[in-house]
């Protein structure tokens, strides 16, 4: 099984009314229950860790999980509120408003034991259940507890408007990124997390600290990526009519660890291993996968029918 943890929230994605209006629409999100519906689309066996709340917004996360073939065994239910993200698309770039005091995905505890991590092939982790503590810590047990037999995937997925102590925020981005066997983040990430340090170096320190690939996304300039034994390798985004860019790099995430499963590279040995030809086929797999989901609004990842690439 695919396991993703984290966030799962409702986006309020910009559209218009009849009058031609500003006005928005509610659409289910979050990036790491993004990540888990893109695998499971893909037929991925999938699962997703986190918490979802039992109000009206929490129904609609738990029935369009369902509808993706998302397993919720795993998932915490609970009376607290969901959180809500209202998007505003400035230069091309989405922008968040975050509503999320005391809400399910805050309150989120990790089940000690309860995860048979033998049958997990990776554990993918990010966003903004990393911020506060809490979600932070819980995170960091369930890690310990899946690190001896499953590939940590890992996006920070930054939302600068909730993070308070910048200083203590990069400290723990470090950590998870120090726990890491595949770290993806986008270039706007990593501007917010390394300023105007070159990507080769970063990555290489990465790489040099457990790391076996380090991927940055730059939107339509494609996605560059290191390997310690493949070495770097670039591919390009398709051109594709983009309506927005709103989980286009959850689905690039959830395409790639689908990529590697199906090619029997995402176990940490396998990972390691991989040759130059198997990962920019990957890669390039995640990055249309990721393109196709620019043509339509919100965060809606592909299916496998709709999928033209071959790996």
């Amino acid at each position: 099984m695919l396991i993703s943890c984290g966030d799962a929230l409702i986006d309020f994605v910009p559209t218009r009314n009849t009058d031609g209006r500003e006005a928005v629409m509610p659409a289910v999100g979050g990036s790491c229950l993004n990540v888990a519906i893109g695998m499971a689309r893909l037929g991925a066996p999938t699962g997703f860790v986190g918490g979802i709340s039992t109000d009206m917004f929490g129904r609609m996360i738990a029935d369009h999980a369902a509808a993706s073939n998302v397993e919720l065994g795993l998932a915490t239910s609970s009376d607290h509120q969901t959180t809500l993200a209202f998007v505003r698309i400035v230069a091309g770039e989405s922008h968040y408003a975050f509503y999320d005091a005391e809400t399910a995905t805050r309150n989120w505890t990790y089940r000690r034991g309860s995860i048979p991590f033998d049958t997990v092939e990776v554990l993918h982790v990010g966003s903004t259940t990393l911020v506060n503590d809490q979600g932070a810590s819980e995170t960091m047990a369930l890690i310990a507890d899946a690190r001896a037999s499953s590939t940590i995937s890992f996006d920070p997925n930054c939302r600068p408007n909730l993070v308070k102590d910048k200083p203590a925020y990069l400290a723990r981005m470090a950590e998870f990124a120090g726990c890491a066997d595949l770290i993806k983040m986008s270039d706007v990430d990593f501007t917010y997390l390394f300023a105007d340090e070159p990507y080769h170096q970063r990555a290489s320190t990465l790489l040099a600290r457990g790391a076996s690939l380090v991927v940055i996304t730059r939107g339509d300039n494609g996605a560059i990526a290191w390997h310690a034994g493949a070495g770097q390798i670039e591919v390009a985004a398709p051109k594709v009519v983009v309506a927005d860019t709103i989980g286009a790099g959850d689905s690039f995430q959830a395409a790639l660890l689908f990529a590697l499963h199906k090619q029997g590279r995402l176990a940490r040995q396998q990972l390691k291993d991989i040759g130059a030809d198997e990962l920019r086929g990957a890669l390039s797999f995640a990055a249309n996968c990721a393109g196709l989901t620019c043509t339509r609004p919100g965060a809606d990842p592909p299916w496998s029918h709709e999928i033209i690439w071959s790996l």
